[in-house]
């Protein structure tokens, strides 16, 4: 029994390091980007593989391009439509996430036995709530999954994100995030970045999307294979309307929607008006302006 004691207090700090090295083992470590672009995301090997498999022979679209050559308007849309406490958050949005759980509490401590019992209701609830997990993914969380993970909603994957998440915002800042995050995220089959978009979509390049443009661009992120500008537009189109709002300066809630984790789908029917959600009463959506805008100059807080 004496010998034993040591045995299990070794075999648990040997299990605690090597889930701790799984948890913030990613190559390369987020130092890397503040230097160099991705050859190719976690997500883009995915989606290559998805369209081996069904013998798509589509090239990939992908060209990154420094956030001065981007239109303020795209990381004023990404922040307003995605996450707009993202200069104020540190990777995690603890505030909207404790609000996609359904604490009902304003705070939280552990020495509190109501906050414990609330908590273990909300995440006894969790799974009920996927849908709405989505809109309290920062775009920091985003940039982390694209970068090194998966769609998967396993949790444990979702603790790698989020530890990923704080060492993407200690090594890079807010100004190299989004840089990355326009550069990356996936617009359409094949299709990854604001650069390729803007030139697939509007024939233009990315420093000449207007305020609607950039905000179309930003509707189609939680949709970007079976609803986007071409595709199944009236999904992206109701969104954008929120979007604008927002950047226009109203009190509107672009609501959460669960992010795509389908196959490319390349048989949907294009150019198919889909309906949109039923309060979409709030938003009308008039045909977008795809006229360039020039945006007063971006001012966010210092990274």
């Amino acid at each position: 029994m004496r010998g034993l004691v040591p045995r299990v207090a070794v075999t648990g700090l040997a299990a605690v390091a090597v889930f701790s090295g799984w948890l913030l083992s990613v190559w390369p470590p987020p130092s890397w980007w503040r230097s160099h672009w991705p050859a190719e995301t976690a997500f883009m090997a995915m989606r290559a593989r998805q369209h081996r498999a069904g013998n798509d022979p589509a090239q990939l679209r992908y060209r990154p391009v420094p956030l001065d050559s981007i239109s303020a308007w795209a990381g004023r849309a990404a922040v307003a439509g995605e996450d707009d406490a993202f200069y104020q958050h540190h990777g995690i949005d603890w505030r909207s996430l404790r609000g996609a759980l359904g604490y009902r509490r304003d705070a939280f401590s552990w020495a509190n036995p109501r906050d414990r019992a609330e908590l273990r209701r909300a995440l006894g609830r969790a799974g009920e709530r996927r849908g709405r997990m989505r809109g309290a993914s920062t775009i920091t969380q985003q940039l982390a999954k694209n970068l090194y993970l998966s769609p998967s909603r396993n949790p444990l994957r979702k603790l790698k994100e989020a530890a990923i998440a704080y060492r993407l915002e200690w090594a890079l800042g807010k100004r190299r995030i989004l840089e990355l995050y326009l550069n990356v995220v996936e617009f359409g089959p094949n299709l990854w970045g604001v650069a390729a978009a803007s030139e697939h979509y509007f024939g233009r390049t990315a420093s000449g999307l207007s305020m609607d443009q950039a905000a179309l661009l930003v509707a189609t992120l939680p949709h970007p294979l079976t609803s986007n500008p071409v595709l199944r537009p009236g999904r992206t189109v109701w969104r954008q309307q929120l979007i604008l709002r927002r950047l226009r300066g109203e009190s509107v809630l672009v609501p959460a929607e669960e992010t795509e984790t389908a196959a490319p789908a390349a048989t949907l029917a294009a150019d198919t008006v889909e309906v949109p959600p039923k309060d979409s009463a709030a938003a009308p959506a008039p045909k977008p302006d795809t006229t360039a805008a020039k945006p007063p100059a971006p001012s966010p807080p210092p990274s």
